[in-house]
């Protein structure tokens, strides 16, 4: 009888290669990225706490998000092999149980490293950790739904990596302004993921994976994600108009008017303009949160 292609025969260790690519290292820029914009906001000197700051993208990073893409490698090996034959572990590169090992292993590393940066921080990714694995195995598997498995992966890739920047620099519990802004742009990274699902629809459909383009069509899911990006950053802009960051609202506000711009494009043909808008409105927004977190950075330092 012919070996599954699936769980291939155990070799000693899979190559540094397959498992670097396991760990998808494309990923890890999104929550890197919010790491940053969390310590910037925490309003401490970042160029003298260069060694925690570079522990905490680390994290964020090559630990956590790196977990979160051998977790969902290992749970969708099967339509993977059907799909994907050439990934890590349905290619045999990743043979056996090698990938479920690494996925393991990997959090258990990134808990104990977490625990290294202080209590706040060991919780954020504990919590992040945790939605990645529910995200990805049954009996939970948040991914076959469009709205808990979008809300899922924002929280982590924005919200809890920028609580996680902000705790990491200022050791202890992040300021309110930052907590409200990590927020929002986690519920407007709702709409980023949403228009990630459309390069799978065909596929999700096959597989009866009830994301937003599959239910709502691709017209309705754009409309829906182009509201959500668009209206948590306007609160935004009132936010930092009402503590006093004239300039950096109006900043935001410029930036949030382009990506209405781009969005008129992207509704015009949601299928054929998804991947190019994340390529243009989504780099407009990340700048926002960027300066959204200089703009709270202002406003901790000129508190008594």
């Amino acid at each position: 009888m012919a070996r599954s292609n699936v769980f291939p025969a155990l070799q000693m260790f899979p190559a540094f290669s397959s498992v670097l690519e396991l760990f998808k290292p494309i990923t890890w820029f999104a929550p890197m990225w919010a790491f940053l914009c969390g310590a910037v906001s925490s309003g401490v000197p970042l160029l003298s706490h260069c060694l925690v700051l570079s522990a905490g993208l680390l994290l964020a990073g090559p630990l956590v998000c790196a977990t979160s893409q051998a977790v969902n490698d290992w749970f969708d090996r099967h339509v993977d092999a059907i799909n994907e034959p050439g990934r890590p572990i349905p290619s045999g590169r990743i043979p056996g149980y090698w990938g479920l090992g690494i996925a393991i292993g990997w959090t258990v590393f990134s808990l104990l490293f977490s625990s290294l940066l202080g209590f706040w921080v060991f919780w954020a990714a504990t919590l992040g950790l945790v939605l990645s694995w529910i995200y990805s195995a049954p009996p939970f598997r948040l991914k076959q739904s469009g709205w808990w498995g979008a809300a899922t992966v924002a929280l982590s890739y924005e919200g809890i990596t920028w609580f996680t920047g902000a705790a990491v620099l200022s050791g202890s519990l992040p300021d309110w302004h930052s907590l409200l802004l990590a927020l929002f742009y986690s519920i407007g990274a709702h709409g980023i993921m949403t228009l990630n699902d459309f390069k799978a629809m065909d596929g999700d459909r096959q597989m009866g994976i009830r994301s937003l383009p599959v239910m709502f069509g691709a017209d309705g899911a754009a409309r829906f994600a182009c509201a959500t990006m668009a209206i948590p950053q306007m609160i935004v802009v009132v936010e930092l108009w009402l503590w006093g960051g004239g300039q950096f609202s109006v900043a935001v506000g410029l930036l949030v008017f382009a990506q209405s711009l781009l969005m008129i494009r992207l509704l015009r043909n949601p299928r054929k303009f998804a991947p190019w808008y994340n390529a243009t409105g989504t780099t407009l927004y990340v700048l926002g949160m960027l300066i959204a977190a200089f703009a709270v950075r202002a406003i901790v330092a000129g508190q008594p």
